[in-house]
């Protein structure tokens, strides 16, 4: 079979696919900051090792004590009340697996990807905050230490700030700035409660606070991220 020959017009065609991937490279450098690790799909393998690790080290551990027996040892996240013994028990002999938590940590960057959401581990410009999105930049940051929270709190975060996408691309099918509701729950738990009467949000305007309102409520429910973007975030260029 003859090849077909190369024309002027697919060496351009193949020129102009070629200057916009060097193009994309260019913003995506430039949106990042010194400190900040992109997360792409070739670093998820390590990410989801980092997790399981850290879902190890929240586990109790019996401690022996020579010429005196032992005890159990856990740690325990603030805001959670200590355990009782019963409970230390079964936690060693049916240890949490998190596998829900870690298939939806995969799902919610495959969807932050297809949006062309930047996804990196770095410091967020606002203190305090564990993580954050800008859509000036269509940069997505998760502060370094919360993989060390393990899978759970990991995928919350990452979900919580996939809402704050997809409220941006809320009626438009892109990012902007001016975010608007999703018309999800309003229902705040104990734990999201304090996190709003944090200082970082004392100076957020009526707005700011509904948004994250509604984030904090729903950032539990780890498929609504994907759906959402799907949904409201138009797979741009």
């Amino acid at each position: 079979m003859a090849r077909r020959p190369i024309t002027a017009v697919m060496v351009l065609a193949l020129l102009a696919v070629g200057l916009a991937a060097v193009a994309r490279q260019g913003q995506r450098a430039a949106a990042l900051g010194p400190n900040d690790f992109l997360l792409t799909t070739a670093q998820e393998p390590g990410l989801l090792a980092q997790l399981k690790a850290a879902d190890a080290s929240w586990m109790p551990r019996v401690e022996q004590i020579p010429g005196v027996g032992s005890r159990y040892v856990y740690k325990r996240r603030s805001g959670d009340p200590p355990l009782t013994l019963e409970q230390v028990k079964q936690l060693l002999q049916q240890p949490p697996r998190f596998e829900q938590e870690q298939l939806a940590v995969q799902a919610l960057l495959q969807a932050l990807r297809r949006a062309r959401v930047i996804v990196a581990l770095g410091p967020p410009q606002l203190l305090g905050s564990a993580g954050e999105w800008n859509p000036h930049t269509r940069v997505l940051r998760i502060r370094p230490d919360v993989p060390a929270k393990g899978s759970r709190e990991f995928a919350q975060v990452l979900n919580h700030e996939a809402l704050h996408v997809a409220q941006s691309c809320r009626g438009r099918g892109m990012f902007h700035e001016q975010a608007q509701l999703l018309g999800l729950s309003q229902q705040l738990t104990a734990a999201a409660r304090r996190h709003l009467a944090e200082p970082l949000y004392a100076k957020a305007s009526r707005e700011q606070r509904a948004l994250e309102v509604e984030a904090y409520a729903n950032q539990h429910q780890l498929s609504l991220g994907p759906q959402l973007l799907a949904t409201h975030c138009f797979w741009g260029p």
